[in-house]
């Protein structure tokens, strides 16, 4: 599947950059469409609840300890997946990939879950979950849809590989043979050759390439948010009022 490591999966992208290959909504007003222009607003919608939240909700430091047992996890596995996945060339079925087809998406969810156990907020959790249901599910079949057209290997990759809850014990990769060329899919992202199935293993070159470390600084800005925000916004409001 395909988040960029900057937001989620990671194996197929558009020249632009999007997670949604072109071709993968049937119209103007496809959900997948709707969910791409959708997901920059509703960011912002979060952040909004996500600052009332931390003004109006007093610091719980269990809470926040027992949101790393989700956080951490979830970075660590973001930052695996992004060091193991080549957009566009390979069809990543090792590493992460041999567990779950989505774990750059399930890192995520794994992160937005953890912050709001640390803010004990049902508004910002039900709305994490919303948003992550209403952007990710259109936004996953899409890059399903493309990968199937890529990769003649993907539908059995598919069979024993769950799309996102993983599995405990990894699966054998599938027999592909690695020079075959992809289908064609009706799209032109892949610009490069492509190889049906991904051998090699972590590469901090990856990583750093898909600028994960962006998802590490991103948590430690929201734990600061939450130990430090509070007081500075309660002094600024008490002045203003």
């Amino acid at each position: 599947m395909t988040e960029q490591p900057s937001s989620q999966n990671g194996q197929a992208i558009s020249p632009k950059g999007d997670p949604i290959p072109p071709g993968g909504g049937s119209g103007p007003w496809s959900w997948q469409r709707i969910a791409r222009r959708i997901r920059v607003p509703l960011g912002f919608v979060t952040a909004a609840v996500y600052l009332v939240e931390v003004v109006r909700r007093p610091l719980h430091p269990t809470a926040i300890e027992w949101s790393l047992a989700l956080v951490l996890p979830g970075l660590a596995l973001r930052a695996i997946a992004s060091g193991t996945v080549k957009k566009n060339q390979e069809l990543s079925v090792t590493g992460p990939y041999a567990y779950t087809r989505n774990p750059l998406y399930l890192g995520s969810t794994l992160i937005a879950a953890g912050f709001a156990v640390a803010l004990l907020s049902w508004p910002v959790a039900l709305l994490l979950a919303a948003g992550f249901a209403a952007i990710y599910i259109p936004v996953i079949a899409s890059e399903e849809k493309f990968l199937r057209g890529a990769f003649p290997g993907f539908d059995e990759y598919c069979r024993n590989v769950p799309r996102f809850i993983p599995r405990f014990l990894p699966r054998p990769p599938p027999r592909l043979s690695p020079a075959e060329p992809p289908r064609d899919s009706g799209s032109t992202v892949v610009s490069r050759p492509v190889t049906q199935a991904a051998t090699g293993g972590f590469s901090f070159g990856l990583y750093l390439e898909h600028c994960e470390y962006n998802s590490a600084l991103g948590a430690a800005l929201l734990y600061l948010s939450l130990i430090y925000l509070r007081p500075v916004l309660e002094t600024v409001l008490h002045r203003a009022w």
